[in-house]
């Protein structure tokens, strides 16, 4: 039976307007941890990434950090965890996906979305089967799911795409919620 061990955060590398963002952020890092499972993000020291990493790391987490060598002077590297080097995002993305069980979305910026609407698309096409999981604080991610809902009905999207994700406003049920869809797809 296939199960999570290992979960890919997408989120920003800024720490957003609102400090719940942040907490939100640190929260997640400490419940993969406390979950046994490693951490892999965008690798660097900043932002929601940084809060992520730098919770599962002191709550005793294994985390992979994955990162462009030209973003190493703008973004830190977190000490203490595996650190690994691509030469562009491109390949970045694909070992952010290689990396992973499953997949959650904190808030984030455009960067953010730009992997996970890849990351949706490549499963749509099913080049992969991994569970992803948006995680809301604030209703952050509504404005995306109205999107998403707004493509279902002009009939560019089939009904069945919301299964390859998961609504969620908590740390918990982000990670409930991959286990679960784990089984499913």
């Amino acid at each position: 039976m296939p199960g999570i061990k290992s979960v890919t955060v997408y989120c920003g590398s800024a720490p957003g307007s609102d400090p719940s963002y942040l907490k939100l952020a640190a929260n997640l890092g400490k419940a993969i941890a406390a979950r046994g499972w490693r951490t892999v993000y965008g690798g660097g020291d900043v932002g929601l990434m940084g809060a992520v990493a730098t919770n599962a790391r002191d709550a005793g987490g294994k985390v992979l950090g994955v990162m462009p060598h030209f973003l190493r002077d703008l973004e830190g590297v977190l000490d203490g965890i595996e650190n690994r080097y691509t030469d562009n995002m491109h390949q970045r993305k694909q070992a952010l996906l290689d990396e992973a069980d499953g997949l959650i979305v904190l808030p984030g910026g455009i960067g953010t979305l730009e992997e996970a609407v890849e990351t949706l698309s490549w499963a749509k096409l099913s080049l992969h089967r991994k569970p992803m999981a948006f995680l809301s604080e604030n209703n952050y991610w509504q404005p995306y799911f109205h999107l998403i809902d707004h493509m279902i009905e002009g009939g560019f999207l089939p009904e069945s795409f919301l299964q390859l994700m998961a609504d969620t406003n908590s740390p918990e049920a982000a990670l409930n919620a991959l286990q679960e869809r784990a089984i499913v797809l």
